[in-house]
């Protein structure tokens, strides 16, 4: 394992807030450190998903496909915490893919380690209702962004919010994820 204080998932965890040192050394110490190679699956349509996963480097993309046409949901990169809420929740079959957008190392939990952490103690319970109040604010921010804004304006809104994203994934998947063509993206570029 590596230095705690050294990694993102430190820094990222310590940002929710002021968690003693024992419950961060707990929460890490559950995690299984995976490296994944780009297009690796993470988590498959029909799975059953059993982990939450952070991105400690690399991202990682959640898609599914609509009659043979592959539909990105979400792309989630450095210090991010991605899994499928309603398939852990629920226990039933994922509708989803989660796949490596590139060689990544992520830290993955599984959720019965996860229970039995906040079993423990109720700051550790309350560190994974951070993790999960995390989760559902993106999803519902970007669930607002689909229903209010124009294709020009969720471009604009995903430029300057997650660069990282149109540096690193291809225009093709970011429309998919805009849910416009790739010609949409090339004028809206032209535009600015």
């Amino acid at each position: 394992m590596p230095d705690l204080h050294q990694t993102v998932l430190y820094k990222t965890i310590s940002s929710f807030a002021g968690f003693s040192t024992e419950v961060l050394s707990l929460f890490f110490n559950a995690a299984v450190i995976q490296r994944v190679k780009k297009k690796e699956y993470l988590l498959s349509e029909g799975e059953y998903c059993k982990s939450v996963y952070f991105i400690e480097s690399g991202y990682l993309r959640t898609f599914t496909f609509k009659e043979g046409t592959e539909i990105n949901i979400d792309f989630a990169f450095e210090g991010s915490f991605v899994t499928n809420l309603k398939s852990l929740r629920n226990g039933g079959a994922s509708e989803v893919y989660i796949q490596a957008g590139e060689d990544s190392t992520i830290y993955s939990f599984e959720k019965s380690k996860l229970i039995s952490l906040y079993d423990q103690s109720p700051e550790l319970e309350s560190l994974g209702r951070n993790i999960m109040e995390h989760l559902l604010i993106a999803q519902e921010d970007h669930s607002k962004m689909f229903k209010i804004a124009s294709a020009a304006e969720r471009y604009r809104h995903l430029r300057e919010s997650q660069p990282q994203m149109i540096q690193r994934v291809s225009i093709s998947q970011i429309a998919s994820y805009l849910g416009v063509t790739r010609e949409t993206i090339t004028r809206i570029r032209k535009m600015k």
